[in-house]
């Protein structure tokens, strides 16, 4: 869990997990000025503080990195903000456990209406439609979404991919998901509910911006590795 001021929405995530999935809670608290610390350790999770706020990305490298020195099989990110239905980890788990895909997402789009309805913004909705269209047809895959922020991954993934290289900032995601679709990694989606309300964290218009623009470069990064003409750092696999 890489949290960042969810006060009011940790407790309700954890305790949605289905009992006995999942051994170990890893929570990487990136400099809140709430309560998060103080519930997490309540709730008896594994608490790493950073001392200064290292960015969105920055927190998700500690969860993995920590993650991989407990020699996890399978590491779940999930936003501890309750926006994702956390019940639902062991259906993002199951086909990882059984070999089917390597890397498996919650999709908060599997029709508009219940997008809508859940009270995603319609311009995010309309934003998340274009840039899935984009990306799909660049990296030639079919998926409802890419901006998911609850994810279940093989232990050989994070293993493999360069993500201490990647942004510290929101685009970590896009870098970690394309860098992983251009090594060849089987990836799937499984439907979530939507679940918009006040004490949800939501990006900022010019952090989105930016967050897109970078989306884009890293989409052109993608473009010129497969034309051989230029390799990013992000796609230096170990």
């Amino acid at each position: 869990m890489p949290a960042y001021n969810a006060e009011k929405t940790l407790e309700k995530t954890y305790k949605d997990v289905p009992k006995g999935l999942i051994s170990e809670f890893i929570l990487a608290d990136d400099k809140s000025s709430d309560r998060t610390v103080e519930i997490a350790k309540k709730l008896g999770l594994t608490v790493i503080s950073h001392k200064n706020n290292t960015g969105y990305g920055g927190n998700q490298k500690t969860c993995y990195k920590e993650a991989l020195k407990r020699n996890a099989d399978i590491i779940v990110m999930i936003h501890p903000d309750y926006q994702y239905d956390s019940s639902l980890t062991q259906d993002l788990v199951s086909p990882i456990e059984k070999g089917r895909f390597d890397i498996m997402f919650g999709s908060r789009i599997r029709t508009r209406r219940e997008a809508l309805d859940g009270g995603m913004p319609y311009i995010k909705y309309l934003i998340n439609r274009i840039m899935a269209l984009v990306e799909n047809l660049i990296l030639g895959v079919n998926f409802t979404e890419h901006f998911s922020g609850f994810r279940a991954y093989s232990a050989e993934v994070l293993k493999i991919l360069p993500f201490n290289d990647f942004s510290d900032d929101f685009v970590f995601d896009q870098e970690l998901m394309i860098s992983a679709i251009a090594y060849g990694f089987k990836i799937s989606e499984y439907p979530v509910p939507v679940r918009y309300f006040s004490e949800s964290s939501s990006i900022q218009f010019l952090a989105g911006s930016k967050f897109l623009l970078e989306t884009i470069r890293t989409l052109f990064l993608f473009i010129l590795l497969k034309l051989r003409i230029y390799k990013s750092r992000i796609f230096n696999f170990k």
